[in-house]
């Protein structure tokens, strides 16, 4: 049967280069496993008309979010992850310019004025929590820790919220080459010999990076969209399995699933998790995502004689119980879709199957 379907290969996207797919906000924070943004406008601009909503219950950074509202859809992103949704909403957000660069010159003056002065006072703020976190003192040296300390109570001091999270995606994005996490590895794993790098000029450096991009998005966006961002675009840090979306409300859902077994997205994001307040202890974290091996869901239907066969196969061991929450889990997505979804609508789920992309709608 597989071997007499045609390949499209327009969808592959081979011309487009690192460039292209992370214009405007895309390149905002190193996200795993992410579409690139082609794929996304293609089937929104394809598969539903301006005004429509759109949906994407596993939003991840956001991609679907920032190319629905670029094509003036309304665009509805949930994800589990705290860190994924201040991603998605921060990619999502337009803001003025001016009033960025006016930002970023007041807190770059501050920093320069404060770091050497002022360190510890500031560091008093967070010093309980930060210092008592057994995490962050494992993937950070106690000097890297200090400097980071004094960054983040900066950041919150800012009064205006969406520049506030601005700041805290930028913050988020440098950790990991902050901390002896080994920069090129996907499971974190500890480098001990890793070099050194001063997190204010990494801020410094990230923000203005982001400025640059949120300056052309600021550009393409509709000046509609603009004036009513919270009209156009909903982040909600949420459960797939349970969305807080009425009933045949969408026209679209584009999305990519979590993989079954290749990523624990808690472990990848915990740097940020641990730094922002999400996460305190990480096996009761890692229970909430789908199809974690953290958690014992027990026996269920899974209406599906493949599902079966596969978990049937793999046995009742660990893997064996992973599996069948997985694809418990993703059933519950499902019909939680076929809800918020109109009576004539359309579903596109990109999957990775062998290491080869599929896309399914």
């Amino acid at each position: 049967m597989l071997e007499n379907l045609q390949i499209d290969y327009s969808w592959s996207f081979t011309e487009k280069t690192i460039k292209d797919t992370s214009y405007i906000t895309h390149s905002y924070y190193t996200y795993p496993a992410k579409f690139i943004p082609q794929l996304a406008q293609r089937l929104i601009c394809e598969n539903s008309e301006k005004g429509d909503i759109i949906i994407d219950p596993f939003c991840g950074s956001g991609t679907t979010i920032v190319e629905g509202i670029i094509n003036n859809r309304i665009s509805i992103g949930v994800d589990i992850n705290e860190i994924a949704s201040l991603v998605a909403k921060v990619k999502s957000t337009p803001i003025n310019p001016k009033i960025i660069s006016e930002e970023f010159t007041k807190l770059t003056l501050e920093l320069n004025t404060l770091y050497n002065g002022q360190l510890d006072n500031y560091f008093d703020h967070l010093k309980e929590r930060i210092a008592s976190n057994e995490r962050i003192n494992f993937w950070f040296k106690p000097h890297i820790k200090d400097k980071l300390s004094f960054l983040l109570i900066r950041i919150l001091k800012t009064q205006d919220s969406d520049i506030k999270n601005f700041f805290l995606v930028a913050f988020s994005q440098i950790l990991k080459t902050s901390s002896i996490s080994m920069q090129k590895s996907v499971k974190p794993t500890r480098d001990i010999n890793k070099k050194d790098y001063d997190p204010v000029l990494l801020f410094i450096e990230q923000l203005k990076k982001m400025i640059r991009k949120n300056n052309e998005f600021y550009q393409l966006l509709d000046n509609e969209v603009k004036k009513n961002i919270d009209s156009f675009r909903y982040i909600y840090c949420d459960d797939a399995r349970h969305l807080q979306i009425e009933n045949e409300t969408a026209s679209l859902i584009v999305t990519t699933p979590p993989y079954v077994t290749s990523y624990e997205y808690a472990d990848l994001h915990q740097l940020p998790l641990l730094w922002l307040g999400y996460l305190d202890e990480l096996s009761s974290y890692r229970k909430k995502f789908i199809g974690s091996s953290y958690r014992e869901r027990g026996a269920s239907e899974l209406k599906s004689t493949i599902a079966d066969q596969i978990v049937n196969n793999l046995g009742n061991n660990k893997k064996g119980r992973e599996v069948r929450n997985y694809f418990a889990d993703m059933l519950d997505t499902w019909i939680e879709a076929q809800r918020v979804l109109k009576k004539v609508a359309k579903y596109a789920l990109l999957l990775e199957i062998l290491n080869i992309k599929v896309l399914i709608y």
